[in-house]
């Protein structure tokens, strides 16, 4: 209980430095909305953009201070005020995804994880139900794609699927149905994050039973040297979305301080940041399925090289960039 207190002491006086350090831009901010002083469009938005940054500050180390609630209530009120004078600015659209997405998705570290044991776990599962039922296979990934891939490995080609349809056709569609179901992962968190969870169970088995399908095959490596080119980013970021519906859950769930609306709206934009951040990395995924996996014939090393890369950026992005950007906000506001 001591140590609980003293934290909590910690955490207010770190508060009240910070509202120290920033009030008086703060109330310049005020008094530019209420037309009390007038400043220029540009000056303005980049008022604007540092306020937005302290606020992401706030609801990352004090989410339900009343601090967090006054910049967000501010922040609102001058949206519509600057898009009046002056469309957002390329810099907004930068820092979004290079700092204030990252440093804002360190409170979500935990929805993260476990949204990525529920993929594994199921995996795992997907797995050993197909080692133990040979129609467990079929009954998950169909009777057509089966006897497809089969026909495949017979003509020494097991991964001609991604040389069927067309590149440009193939990058579209993929892309699209990607997206989608990361649209999906996150509209199922209104079912208090269950929807959510689902979704990662039926394509964590589905992974699990089709990647057990090649290594019965004894084509385990060929497979998973071709698949994870596009996969690596593909299924790691559908992981990252339905860390975005379990945070739609939790703000149904547990509203804290806030009213359940209130919680409700505030974590379904939060969410939908996240999904956001997903969309470029979709694209990528997909142009890698449509124009670079389908070359089955490229050396390894080459592969491995595509899909460690694609994994250090996903780890670097959604793991540790937010840690060090927490840490830097936090010597900083100090």
């Amino acid at each position: 209980m001591f140590l609980w207190k003293t934290n909590f002491l910690r955490k207010k006086m770190r508060e009240a430095a910070f509202v120290k350090q920033n009030k008086d831009k703060w109330l310049k901010f005020e008094n530019v909305l209420s037309n009390k002083i007038q400043i220029s469009p540009d000056e303005l938005s980049s008022l604007y953009i540092e306020v937005t940054d302290h606020l992401s500050f706030a609801q990352t180390f004090y989410p339900n201070s009343e601090t967090s609630r006054y910049l967000n209530n501010i922040s609102s009120k001058a949206h519509q005020k600057i898009y009046k004078t002056k469309k957002e600015s390329r810099k907004r659209f930068i820092t979004f995804f290079t700092k204030e997405f990252p440093l804002s998705f360190y409170q979500y570290q935990k929805q993260l994880l476990l949204s990525f044991f529920v993929f594994l776990l199921f995996a795992i599962i997907g797995a050993y139900s197909a080692s133990q039922d040979g129609d467990f296979v079929r009954s998950i990934l169909g009777d057509a794609y089966v006897n497809m891939t089969l026909e495949n490995i017979e003509n020494n080609d097991p991964m001609a699927v991604y040389k069927e349809a067309g590149e440009m056709n193939m990058f579209l569609g993929i892309t699209i149905n990607n997206v989608k179901v990361a649209l999906m992962a996150f509209t199922f968190g209104v079912l208090l994050g269950i929807g959510t969870l689902f979704m990662m169970m039926q394509n964590g088995i589905m992974l699990g039973a089709f990647q057990y399908f090649f290594y019965e095959k004894g084509m385990l490596w060929e497979s998973a040297r071709t698949i994870w080119i596009h996969g690596t980013i593909e299924i790691s970021v559908i992981i990252v979305a339905g860390c975005a519906g379990l945070v739609v859950g939790k703000s149904i769930l547990f509203p804290g301080t806030y009213t359940r609306l209130q919680s409700f709206v505030q974590g379904t934009k939060n969410g939908l940041k996240i999904v956001i951040s997903t969309v470029p990395l979709f694209i990528i995924a997909g142009f890698l399925e449509g124009f670079v996996t389908r070359h089955t014939e490229m050396p390894d090393w080459l592969a491995i090289i595509i899909i460690s890369i694609s994994l250090a950026f996903i780890l670097f992005y959604y793991v540790f960039y937010p840690h060090y950007l927490y840490k830097k906000s936090l010597q900083t506001h100090e």
